[in-house]
């Protein structure tokens, strides 16, 4: 019987979702945390729950030569594969979406899995911090304790300079009660605007020293605490624009809010882009469902002339969607309503489907419009790959048949990655 406290001798057999590894003591599971397969470590049983034990790396018996030093501490937000190689990551995340499709969607991939890389550093370009007092950084796993957000080199280094300069902003009184920041700028770092949350009415007067760090291209701010919880522009713009070019085509022009969803990685989100509209077809007619502020529907109505139906709910994203939209000119239509509604009324199937729905995956209402729309192609973008096969084998039971699934890590370090799924009828 394992028990919390226990110290065990482990040998890691494979990768597990979510960060883990695993290993077996007398034919029970033990999801291990800063080992690599291949390895065998001493673990500390920290928590046992249904059948499984919860255990971290204490100490390293036979290291896998893909073990490399940690550059932050390993719980912090962003440096859960921080112990690992990245070449070896990008395997052991191949392997994590093979095991997910087999495992819970009962289905086999029909090749291997190639992840896309990415440079480790400054990779992100929309992050959520948490202030504690004169503190700023990101969550320990599992926790609500600060961790160092420089120490995982995240965000680019003018970024964290911005972030410090912030915080010793918000020592007067009177702006103590700000909770959260988020930060969002473009793949240059041109444009960056900072959102602050409160969990008590502040004095806009109060944030004039925030708004004022250079660096900074907007501040927005939003109390808790006010009816409607209302987002108000302090200083600047709310938004930040990019301006980008796939291949020889006419640049795309894209703004977003500051809270609006956006892929976060700025090293690949061309070679995304590039990816997803590469699977539809020249001319033909496309619905994006969870469009966002319209990344793949401009790219997809610039580059391979299709007629795109953009359908997003978020009132923010929708927002930079229909602006967006009007700048770009034809072959485009937005739509700001739930996907759910979007597709409880019968429409005339489109010849693609693009689908990038949060990490929770697609509703059950979202997911009998999908199958009752009879889409050619689905083009299915996910980060969480348990959700995608559940909802891959769905569309699989409903006629459906995987042409092809490929991977991109817009998260290095982490156990996180981006699947394209690609399904036709």
């Amino acid at each position: 019987m394992v028990t919390p406290g226990q110290l065990l001798s482990l040998t890691i057999e494979k990768p597990a979702a979510g960060g883990r590894m695993i290993a077996r003591v007398d034919g029970q599971v033990v999801l291990v945390g800063g080992a690599i397969p291949g390895e065998r470590v001493t673990g500390r049983v920290e928590r046992v729950g249904r059948g499984v034990a919860y255990a971290a790396t204490t100490s390293v018996e036979v290291a896998s030569v893909d073990r490399r030093e940690l550059f932050g501490d390993p719980l912090c937000g962003g440096c859960v594969y921080g112990h690992i190689a990245y070449s070896r990551q990008l395997d052991i995340k191949a392997l994590v979406i093979a095991d997910a499709f087999g495992r819970i969607g009962r289905l086999e991939l029909p090749a291997a899995v190639r992840v896309a890389h990415s440079p480790e550093e400054g990779y992100r370009m929309r992050a959520r911090l948490h202030v504690r007092g004169d503190r700023l950084g990101f969550f320990r796993e599992g926790t609500h304790e600060l961790c160092d957000a420089r120490a995982t080199r995240q965000l680019l280094p003018a970024t964290y300079d911005v972030l410090d300069r912030i915080v010793a902003g918000m020592r007067p009184p009177g702006i103590h009660a700000v909770s959260e920041i988020e930060v969002s700028e473009n793949v240059d770092a041109s444009n960056r605007v900072v959102h602050l949350e409160s969990a008590t009415a502040l004095d806009v007067r109060a944030l004039d020293a925030i708004a004022a760090v250079d660096g900074l291209t907007g501040t927005t701010l939003r109390c808790r605490s006010e009816a409607g919880s209302r987002v108000t522009t302090v200083a600047g713009s709310a938004h930040v624009f990019d301006t980008f070019a796939i291949g020889d085509h006419t640049p795309i022009e894209l703004r977003r809010h500051v809270l609006a969803f956006f892929q976060g990685n700025r090293f690949l989100l061309k070679d995304l882009v590039s990816h997803v509209i590469g699977q539809v077809e020249a001319g033909s007619e496309v619905i994006d469902l969870y469009a966002g502020a319209g990344l793949f529907a401009l790219s997809a109505a610039a580059i391979r002339c299709a007629r795109v139906t953009a359908v997003e709910g978020d009132r923010f994203a929708a927002s930079d969607l229909e602006a967006n939209v009007r700048a770009a000119g034809g072959g485009l239509t937005a739509v700001h309503q739930p996907v759910e509604g979007f597709l409880a009324s019968s429409r005339r199937p489109p010849a693609a489907l693009i689908v990038d729905p949060p990490r929770t995956g697609m509703s059950h209402e979202a997911m009998d419009g999908v199958v009752r729309l009879r889409a050619g192609r689905i083009v299915y973008v996910s980060c969480d790959v348990a959700t995608l096969a559940r909802d891959v084998r769905r569309l699989v039971d409903a006629g459906y048949a995987i042409e092809r699934l490929d991977a991109f890590d817009l998260f290095p370090n982490t156990p996180h990655v981006e699947a394209v799924v690609v399904l036709t009828s």
